[in-house]
Order: C-alpha cells, then structure tokens, then sequence
C-alpha cells in the first residue's frame, strides 16, 4: 500500500527521475514546510490543523539538506498515513515530532513513515533503473553507492539501507 501511495503521488506529480523534488510535492498539496533551528536531536514535526484540513511540517535547518528531505518526506507519510496522532494540542490540533529515536524505527507508526519517505526519495522503479544502468558488480563498491545516495540526495547509509530492503545488498 505505501509503494502504491508514493508511486501514485510521484506519477500525479510527473516525477520520473531522481532526485525527487519532495517540497515541490508538498508545496503542491497545500502543505507549509518551515525551516528553521531547532535544539536537540528534534528533526522535524508535522502540525495539524484538523478544523482547516491543513498541515505544517517543521524542519530542523541545523541538519543537512539529504537529512531535511528525508524529513518532510517522513512527515509527508504521517500527514497520509496517520489521519490520528498520540499527541493533541488544544482545539484539535496535534504534533508529531520526528527525532534521533523515530528513525530506529521502533514504532510502527515510525516504521511506516520511514518506509514511505524511502518509497518516495528512493523509489524501487528509479532506482531498479539506475542499477540495471551501471551493473551489479559495481554496486559493491562505496564510491558507486556514493554517486546514487548523491544523486537520489539522501545520504549514503539511507541508501545502502534501501538496496538492502529491496535485496541487492545485505547490510
């Protein structure tokens, strides 16, 4: 269902390459991203406004930029995926905060915005593309997994991680 989800959001948005403009997309829901500095190990939030059907997806600016679009892709899953949330602040409104611990993936919820964010920065047709282009014996090599992870602009370990989930690599 979330490979679905994505791959329809990026045919909806004429995506068919890498990188995957994520705040375009966002922009373009109706969505509000804010950057801006945010202390400890908070990533980002999403900030729904459950009366006005809007949301606003904070972002920690401290991060590097692959980080950030890992973010609001992460929160962009919350936003689709998880309608309700733990968390309610006054009038219905409610907070989901994305830190060092969301990403261990403990919670499913966590689990599932993860795996969407990953479906749609790095997605299983892209990338299958960009393999078949530069040939498997190559993907063993750290400097290739480099150039992809800078192509697709998440970091190197956030796309070793996904050739391991789609089994080309074993981590």
């Amino acid at each position: 269902m979330i490979r679905e989800m994505s791959a329809d959001l990026l045919e909806k948005h004429n995506v068919v390459n890498a990188p995957v403009d994520v705040e375009q997309i966002v922009h373009a829901m109706h969505l509000d991203v804010r950057k801006d500095r945010v202390e400890g190990d908070i990533s980002g939030f999403l900030f729904r406004d459950h009366e006005k059907s809007s949301a606003i997806i904070g972002v920690n600016c401290n991060h590097h930029s692959n980080r950030q679009r890992f973010t609001i892709a992460h929160e962009l899953g919350h936003f689709l995926l998880h309608t309700g949330d733990k968390v309610h602040v006054d009038r219905g409104f409610e907070v989901r905060l994305r830190s060092d611990e969301s990403s261990k993936g403990t919670d499913i919820d966590e689990k599932e915005a993860n795996l969407f964010a990953a479906e749609l920065l790095m997605p299983k047709a892209f990338v299958e593309r960009d393999l078949d282009e530069i040939g498997a014996v190559d993907l063993m090599e750290e400097k290739t997994i480099k150039t992809l992870a800078d192509k697709y602009q998440v970091s190197p370990h956030a796309f070793a991680f996904r050739l391991s989930y789609l089994g080309y690599v074993q981590q």
